[in-house]
């Protein structure tokens, strides 16, 4: 089919359908740009979400200090400190002056040339990520095309998405404006600490799953890139997931395109068969095991490593060592090559519950055919142990512990500094 036909029946040259929401165009907006949200209509959307009065408060909240930050400038925010840096870019804590909220700030940088839909993907996904840019070459006009679609985000209203301000061009460079997460991604707290204990991990399984569910049943969106570091959690014992876009909201559930973390991906991405939300629930196993066991799970610890693991961190509190969970990091391509022809990592009951152990086997398996899918592991006995608590005080509980074990560190490591 010639280029422009397609254009015009909706599709990009990939062959994915992309679907607007058609409240996105009926919204009002305010005369800077911004969805004028109302808050009525949002409690009735958390009613059908099954959301708690506690989540409606703390979304309430959000939407009125998006409607008072209205349209993002860029003399408007100021750098507080750095939150994270990846790939060509860095992430910064930032403070809107006229509100003063404070609020994550990604830097996305472009050189004006032509316009490549297959790095624009590429781009898209990755710019979601707190501490992860790519340098594009885009043409002005596509730059607005980016921020457009961009806003689009600002339809995903859900206690376990991250909360999206809004993005703007400035100086060469997209800015995308998010929620701050004050406790940090999960990957960052693996460095503070031994392991996550298997409680906290209960809760964190409760929320992606909410998460994944809530991306799917209500934008059509498929994650693609589950993680430690796109899970993000705050003081007030809140877990969100953070990086997906609107450029995955396809009619089809299947995919072929060859987007997010390798590490993560499912055997049938890395052969290159067509994919669905099953290969994020591949993605959710691995982190699993991968928190509770401190380390990165392929190739597996072996039973020795996890025993004296367990010896010397039995309640999952215990600062890391430096050094702690390094081992021989195999090459891409067999790390690639062990996810797809080697068993998958799995968890014993000596240390973990034999509901917890299960529900890593049903993620983890495979073929997608004998994997779980998203309805099943929604009424699993490990989610459904975790599901009834109302709230989240043991999470934020064990977030501020942390913080008193991070201030410890660096009081220490100070302390070596000045005694040589």
């Amino acid at each position: 089919m010639p280029r422009k036909e397609s254009a015009a029946l909706g599709k990009n040259i990939l062959g994915l359908t992309l679907e607007v929401p058609k409240e996105s165009v009926e919204h009002n907006h305010s005369e800077n740009g911004i969805p004028d949200v109302c808050i009525e209509r949002l409690q009735e959307e958390f009613k059908q979400l099954d959301c708690t009065d506690k989540q409606k408060d703390r979304m309430e909240e959000f939407f009125n200090s998006k409607r008072a930050i209205g349209e993002l400038k860029h003399d408007d925010l100021v750098n507080i400190c750095e939150l994270g840096q990846g790939n060509g870019g860095i992430v910064w804590k930032v403070r809107h002056k006229p509100t003063d909220k404070i609020m994550a700030r990604k830097y996305c940088s472009f050189i004006n040339t032509d316009y490549n839909w297959c790095n624009w993907c590429h781009w898209f996904w990755n710019s979601l990520s707190p501490g992860k840019s790519i340098y594009l070459e885009v043409k002005p006009a596509v730059k607005n095309q980016i921020v457009r679609e961009l806003k689009v985000l600002h339809q995903c209203n859900s206690p376990y998405i991250v909360g999206f301000y809004g993005t703007f061009a400035a100086e060469g460079q997209i800015n995308i404006c998010m929620e701050y997460m004050d406790g940090g991604s999960l990957d960052l707290i693996l460095k503070k600490v031994m392991r996550i204990p298997e409680h906290i991990l209960g809760k964190i399984t409760v929320a992606v799953l909410r998460g994944l569910s809530y991306l799917r049943e209500r934008h059509r969106i498929m994650h693609r890139d589950i993680k430690p570091s796109n899970i993000l959690v705050n003081h007030q014992g809140e877990i969100k997931l953070c990086d997906f876009g609107v450029s995955a909201q396809l009619i089809d559930s299947t995919l072929q395109t060859f987007i997010g973390t390798r590490s993560y991906m499912s055997p049938e991405r890395l052969e290159g068969a067509n994919y669905g939300i099953m290969s994020d629930i591949w993605s959710l196993g691995l982190s699993l095991v991968e928190m509770a066991l401190g380390r990165y799970p392929i190739p597996p610890p072996s039973t020795k490593d996890i025993d004296d693991l367990f010896k010397q961190d039995p309640n999952g509190n215990q600062p890391r060592p430096e050094g702690f969970g390094c081992y021989k990091v195999l090459a891409i391509f067999e790390l690639m090559e062990w996810i797809v022809n080697e068993a998958p990592p799995s968890l014993s009951q000596t240390h973990f519950s034999p509901e917890f152990c299960d529900f890593i086997d049903r993620c983890l398996k495979k073929s997608t055919t004998e994997r779980a899918d998203l309805n099943t592991l929604l009424h699993h006995p490990f989610y459904k142990r975790y599901e009834s608590e109302s709230d989240n005080q043991d999470v934020a509980s064990w977030i501020r512990q942390i913080c008193k074990i991070d201030q410890y560190q660096i009081n220490e490591n100070n302390y070596r500094r000045c005694a040589t």
